[in-house]
């Protein structure tokens, strides 16, 4: 048994259904698009296979830390992922008060099927975030799925260090740091040139989306379904998708573009493990 696995032994009573069934967190995102992001729990706790079991502590200094944003926070996503990569549990996941980050709209068609959300620098933003704890295999898979190694990947994965973003997973604790995914397409800018806040929920943005662009709407059809649909597993019309959003001058910066970098952080280098065997979804 590791520090992980320890961290959250012995502490479900007797008898109690931790399943994401029963706890109200089954449904993936990668299998259903229209639920993006997923549903996220209510408080901390150890991804256990199919179960999330309480967690005893905030901190895991074996393993490293990674701001889940958006479908990552979702423990019925991160199982699929790592069950498509051959990698176990567990994995803590700690939900944390975070300052200096908000949930922006990835600028680009994601082949699950749906427009993902990206961190974006908001000096002045708090949030209620999780801050995934994983070993050097779990990280490998998430970034392979998120298309870090792949020159046509999606995004890149950045240090963040404190103070421009605090991350406090329990009173008095800050971490020296964190890591997230940086879009490399950017985000989707409001009527003011400033990236927009996703709203959380997959249907009511596609619908934005489709009704602001006919363009968009000859690609994917006129309504989210048509657009999960069109969308899923369809890697050429993502790509048309995404260099649209682009034409039609609806993408701007993140903010976190400087942190792709990391002769500028300083942070730590990640550990290392075998790289994935399966391909990038």
């Amino acid at each position: 048994m590791d520090d992980a696995e320890d961290a959250g032994a012995g502490r479900a009573g007797a008898g109690e259904d931790r399943t994401l069934a029963a706890l109200g967190l089954a449904g993936a995102p990668r299998e259903h698009p229209l639920l993006y992001p997923g549903a996220w729990p209510r408080e901390s706790g150890l991804l256990d296979g199919d179960r999330l079991l309480p967690l005893d502590r905030p901190v895991h200094g074996d393993r490293v830390p990674l701001l889940a944003i958006g479908s990552n926070a979702s423990p019925d996503q991160l199982r699929l992922k790592m069950a498509e990569f051959g990698i176990g549990t567990p994995i803590p996941m700690v939900r944390a008060r975070v300052t200096g980050i908000d949930i922006g709209i990835s600028a680009h068609v994601s082949r699950m099927g749906y427009v993902s959300a990206s961190p974006v620098r908001a000096p002045d933003a708090v949030r209620e975030l999780f801050v995934l704890w994983l070993d050097a295999e779990q990280l490998a898979a998430i970034d392979a799925s998120e298309g870090v190694p792949m020159a046509a990947g999606n995004f890149d994965r950045a240090w963040l260090p404190a103070p421009d973003v605090r991350v406090e997973p329990a009173a008095g604790t800050v971490l020296r740091g964190v890591w997230a995914y940086v879009n490399r397409h950017g985000v989707l800018r409001d009527g003011a040139g400033a990236p927009r806040r996703h709203p959380g929920e997959q249907r009511p943005l596609l619908t934005e989306l489709l009704h602001g662009s006919a363009r968009l709407r000859e690609l994917f059809g006129a309504t989210p379904e048509e657009f999960c649909a069109r969308a899923r597993s369809d890697r050429r019309l993502c790509e048309r998708g995404t260099r649209l959003f682009a034409e039609e001058r609806r993408v701007t910066a993140s903010g976190l573009e400087p942190y792709v970098d990391p002769g500028r952080t300083g942070g730590p280098p990640p550990p290392t493990g075998p790289p994935p065997t399966a391909p990038m979804p």
